[in-house]
């Protein structure tokens, strides 16, 4: 089930997107410099479109769509590493994308991590260009994605 994310359950969804970016293996202090980045408040949650995979009364992951006008930014989209190539990834997007197309969004733009950008081009979304990331003086090229909804 997909529902509505509630302004209490903003310290699950942050340990959710610390955990699956852990998943990555990335070093524990390239973690500690992304934590305010991937720290879902409640106020966030508030303010934007944030949704929740739920089974059994536990999140298995979420999305948060950020709207101005006509666009939307896929803010985040995290799965409980256990869960990721399981489907739930699949089942948020195409969620995120129906309501995008409800609201009448003509484009969704995502900055995605490397790891994660073959999972959104399968999903039908293209490369638009690149973002870099500096981390511990590394220039990291972060995918820059767009899809428009239907």
């Amino acid at each position: 089930m997909i529902r509505r994310s509630s302004p209490e359950e903003a310290a699950t969804l942050t340990t959710i997107a610390l955990d699956a970016k852990r998943h990555w293996g990335y070093p524990e202090h390239w973690i500690k410099h992304w934590e305010s980045d991937l720290t879902i408040s409640s106020d966030f949650i508030r303010d934007n479109h944030v949704y929740v995979a739920e089974e059994d009364g536990e999140i298995r992951g979420f999305y948060a769509l950020c709207i101005t006008g006509n666009k939307a930014e896929l803010e985040h989209m995290w799965v409980t590493p256990a869960l990721i190539g399981t489907g739930v990834g699949k089942e948020l997007f195409l969620d995120a994308m129906e309501r995008a197309a409800k609201l009448d969004i003509s484009s969704v733009e995502i900055s995605s991590d490397p790891n994660a950008a073959g999972f959104y081009k399968r999903m039908g979304a293209m490369q638009i260009g690149e973002t870099d990331s500096v981390v511990d003086g590394q220039t990291r090229k972060l995918p820059r994605l767009k899809i428009e909804p239907s």
